[in-house]
């Protein structure tokens, strides 16, 4: 799709001097996700990897867990009055076996995916829909493995280089290697496309792994790598409270200011190698 970028004529005001220029916009535009024909959800995103994002939005909502589970993922033409297909309206087809969800959960959808849930409902919520076990992971990383992930995450946002204006997802080995970056207007949305491409590969539930986030670990992210089965999450911002409560509940390891050396292990500290951590030097000089 060649929409995910889009170019603006700006005026440059730089030190008193005045020059027009083109500038390189992030595209934003609604998308619109139907499930076996009906609406579920509409959120804004960057257009690219959708078919990713719808189903990963499916999978952190626990609609679906294993890549049988879809049939077939498809844009809808007709999103016009004059039948024009906008590439904005995608529908996913589930499986005989797969519960469809209630009309009532209609508004749950729209709330969890743009701004999040809050107080004990939420986790209740995420509790009883969770399908894997993270805390029994065993997984373990260690701080310099984990300082390297948000430069290794830049260095692969493509997209921002361009426009300064995206969020990025990643996963991660314990190692540092990683396995795919997405990028998207929303950082919702680039976590759901990480998770879309892990159920397209078979990959479900993401043991073994770590999420990294370019910005703050909010409640849904951390929903997000639950029901996904990730057991580490790192930002480079702040978590917030309930995120934490939220991590804590599941078992994940929630790393947040992941910025150089420098971090906040907030729970899961058991997987965190703290023998990899260099003594501090002493401040006193050598005699």
């Amino acid at each position: 799709m060649g929409r995910i970028t889009v170019r603006e004529k700006v005026l440059r005001i730089r030190d008193g001097a005045v020059d027009e220029r083109v500038d390189t916009l992030v595209a934003e535009e609604p998308l619109e996700i139907r499930l076996n024909g009906r609406a579920l959800t509409v959120t804004m995103r960057t257009p690219s990897h959708d078919f990713d994002l719808s189903s990963g939005f499916l999978v952190g909502e626990g609609v679906i867990t294993r890549k049988q589970d879809v049939l077939t993922i498809r844009y809808c033409a007709g999103a016009t009055e004059d039948g024009v297909n906008t590439f904005n309206v995608v529908d996913v087809s589930s499986a005989g076996d797969v519960p469809v969800p209630e009309a009532s959960l209609k508004r749950n959808f729209y709330t969890t995916s743009a701004c999040g849930l809050c107080g004990k409902a939420s986790l209740d919520a995420v509790r009883t829909k969770a399908p894997w076990q993270v805390a029994e992971d065993p997984v373990r990383v260690s701080p310099p493995g984990l300082a390297v992930l948000p430069t290794r995450l830049r260095k692969a946002q493509r997209v921002f280089d361009r426009t300064g204006g995206l969020h990025a997802a990643a996963l991660f080995t314990p190692e540092g290697e990683p396995l795919v970056v997405r990028e998207d207007v929303g950082r919702h949305n680039a976590v759901d496309k990480v998770i879309g491409w892990a159920l397209r590969e078979k990959s479900l539930p993401l043991r073994g792994t770590v999420l990294s986030l370019s910005g703050r670990a909010s409640f849904e992210l951390v929903q997000k790598a639950w029901m996904a089965g990730i057991p580490v999450v790192t930002a480079v911002s702040a978590p917030s409270s309930l995120a934490v409560e939220l991590a804590r509940e599941a078992g994940i390891t929630l790393v947040g200011f992941l910025r150089g050396t420098s971090m906040n292990v907030y729970t899961g500290v058991q997987r965190v190698d703290q023998g990899a951590v260099p003594a501090p030097r002493s401040s006193t000089p050598k005699a």
